[in-house]
């Protein structure tokens, strides 16, 4: 997982194997995987929060984050998911709003980058039926 994240975001500090693993020992935590990706969520009452959604380049343009996103949005017992994401990160924009999310706020100067400005986060919400 560790290195698919690091090739899906080449211009953010890398989760470490040993962060991802620490995170995945809470119980609240779940990782949904696919091939070249995976998604890490987590649902407290009904409220879920996708932390990450990272898809190897190599793979991406493939629906796999699509299909990661079908599956965590599917799980039984949600009934609001929200993310943030990059807001230089048209790609996914796209995918989440394609998927029925929409802009509920904004984080001025977020995401630390290599060598460029930080990038604001979008924070998007949806409702589950």
């Amino acid at each position: 997982m560790a290195q698919i994240y690091a090739a899906a975001f080449p211009d953010m500090r890398p989760w470490s194997a040993a962060e991802i693993a620490d995170l995945l020992c809470n119980p609240m935590i779940e990782a949904i995987t696919g091939d070249d990706a995976f998604g890490l969520t987590q649902t407290i009452a009904g409220e879920s929060e996708l932390l990450t959604l990272a898809v190897h380049p190599g793979a991406q343009g493939k629906g796999t984050g699509r299909a990661l996103l079908r599956e965590w949005l599917g799980k039984n017992g949600v009934q609001v998911a929200f993310l943030e994401v990059a807001a230089d990160n048209t790609a996914a924009i796209a995918l989440y709003h394609s998927t029925g999310f929409a802009q509920e706020g904004l984080r001025p100067a977020y995401y630390p980058r290599k060598n460029a400005p930080p990038a604001d986060a979008i924070l998007m919400r949806r409702q589950l039926p």
